[in-house]
């Protein structure tokens, strides 16, 4: 007997609490996470009336597609990383960027910090201000992709049109040039990354695990993705117009 509107939300409720941990962690601390999760609720009640069952249909990989997309929705509202913020993360970049010309090698934060003209304590402070950046924000991806109703890139991800996201992640373009720019980055940064996103490990258990504290995990991040970003840039990759590789990441 199918489950009614009102178990299929309650038995999927922890779904919500799920994904707006795996986000907040991620996201300024502005960000509340009832917010995201109130957000959430609204994409799992869409999800039950929306969804039409079938044999070969899975309701939580579609509702957690509908939660995700609420959530960044939610976000993209209450334009929750500010232009300045994008801003000290491009000039990280940049930086980034040409250190690795010039030395064809991962600069350090040192050399980093003084290609910017600042000292190591204000770098590390700009990467901290800069937690919540993704390896592909909105902004990059509006320029490239506006479907025939003018609804942008986010707006697809957000209403779960076309595939699943973690679909769009796999495509080969994306995926090829991430690998790549994973596999360049400083060891202590890949075991991070791979801490977070293979093991599932939260902000605490890393630091626990790298014997540093949460703040510096969180620099250590906004330092990984600042060098993915540039390397992104360097290799001239960019959303191509007809596939559909435009997910938030990281």
């Amino acid at each position: 007997m199918p489950l009614s509107e009102d178990q299929l939300i309650a038995q999927h409720a922890p779904l919500v609490r799920r994904q707006a941990l795996a986000l907040i962690g991620r996201l300024p601390a502005s960000v509340e996470l009832d917010d995201l999760m109130q957000a959430g609720m609204m994409g799992l009640l869409d999800a039950v009336r929306r969804y039409q069952q079938q044999a070969d249909a899975q309701f939580e990989t579609y509702a957690i597609t509908r939660i995700r997309g609420a959530m960044l929705d939610e976000l993209r509202s209450q334009d929750w990383l500010p232009r300045s913020v994008r801003s000290k993360a491009r000039s990280i970049e940049d930086a980034i960027q040409a250190l690795h010309h010039r030395l064809l090698r991962p600069a350090t934060e040192s050399e980093i910090a003084e290609e910017m003209s600042m000292n190591l304590e204000d770098y590390q402070g700009l990467l901290e201000e800069a937690r919540g950046v993704q390896v592909l924000m909105y902004e990059d991806l509006a320029l490239h992709r506006e479907d025939h109703d003018g609804e942008g890139a986010l707006d697809a991800v957000a209403s779960g049109q076309g595939s699943n996201p973690l679909d769009w992640l796999m495509r080969e373009g994306l995926r090829s040039v991430l690998i790549e720019a994973i596999s360049n980055l400083p060891e202590r940064e890949q075991l991070l990354l791979s801490l977070q996103f293979e093991q599932d490990l939260n902000q605490k258990e890393i630091a626990a695990v790298l014997g540093i504290t949460e703040g510096r995990v969180s620099q250590l991040r906004s330092q990984a993705v600042a060098r993915i970003r540039a390397w992104l840039s360097s290799h001239s990759w960019a959303p191509d117009a007809d596939t559909d590789d435009y997910e938030h990441l990281l």
